[in-house]
This record gives structure tokens, sequence and C-alpha cells, in this order.
């Protein structure tokens, strides 16, 4: 078995899990798992540390996500459940421009505060497998993410 078969083999259930968490869609998740796994196939050579190659997997699964998503936002509708609901509307958008500005001050955070912030959000890791991506203790992830809150936080004010 190869180096990339094995990396594959052990792997993959959590890459696939860890990207249905993220995008909430189990056929697109698979569709970007295969993506993860062809982008880290094509970039093998990068990989330093095979015993932290789920890391890394999480790191192209992760862009892959965001890749995907930001090709698509595009053509994200908004549902419009009754003929008049103009309050609605209007908080809609007020929400929709709130989560743009976190989302775009959420990459001005420095790592590992991002990377974790994210990972707890919207992948929905609790903070032992946050813990156990980086190597570090749960309560490093636990202050970690606490700290991005905060810095997120003081940003949007």
């Amino acid at each position: 078995m190869t180096d990339f078969e094995q990396i594959f083999s052990d792997n993959y259930d959590f890459i696939f899990k860890f990207l249905i968490k993220l995008c909430k869609d189990s056929s697109l998740a698979k569709e970007l798992t295969q993506e993860t796994f062809f982008r880290a196939y094509m970039n093998l050579g990068q990989l330093r540390d095979k015993s932290k190659a789920s890391v890394w997997l999480c790191q192209i699964a992760k862009n892959t996500y965001y890749a995907w998503y930001n090709d698509n936002k595009k053509t994200t509708e908004i549902e419009d459940d009754t003929a008049d609901n103009t309050p609605d509307l209007a908080e809609a958008f007020i929400q929709k421009e709130l989560s743009k500005a976190a989302f775009a001050k959420l990459h001005e955070l420095n790592e590992p505060y991002k990377e974790v912030f994210m990972l707890s959000v919207f992948a929905d890791l609790s903070l032992n497998e946050i813990s156990a991506l980086f190597g570090k203790s749960e309560s490093w992830a636990r202050v970690t993410l606490y700290r991005a809150k905060k810095k997120l936080r003081e940003m949007l004010r």
C-alpha cells in the first residue's frame, strides 16, 4: 500500500465527517471530500510529517469548502415564505450584513485563533477534537477559542 493510500484509508471518514459538519449536506460533503483528497494527492510533497496528515487534510478540506462557498454564494437565494414580509426581509438583510462583517473580520484574526474558531463554530468540532488536531491540550483549545471570540468581538466594535 502506498503512503497516499494509507493516508486516504486512515482519514477518509474523519474528513468526510468534518466536511458534513462544515457544510451540513452529506452529498456536498462527499463531493468536497473527493476534491480534498484529489488536492492532497496533487500536493503530497508538501506533507512534511505523516503523523499530522489529518491536520493537513483538514486544512485542505476547509480551503476546498471555502472555495466552493465563494463560488456558490452568489446563487444563494433568500426564501420568501409570505407575500408581505418586509420587516422580516429587512431583518434578514441586517443579519446578512452583520454576518458578512463578522466573516470579514474573522479572516483578519491571526492563527491559531482563526482556525480554532472556525473548527469550533463552522465545523462544530468539540474542544477535545480541536485539541487532538493541533496536538495540544483541551485547555489550550478552550483558551484559544475564548481569546478568538474576545478578539472578534473587539474587532466588530
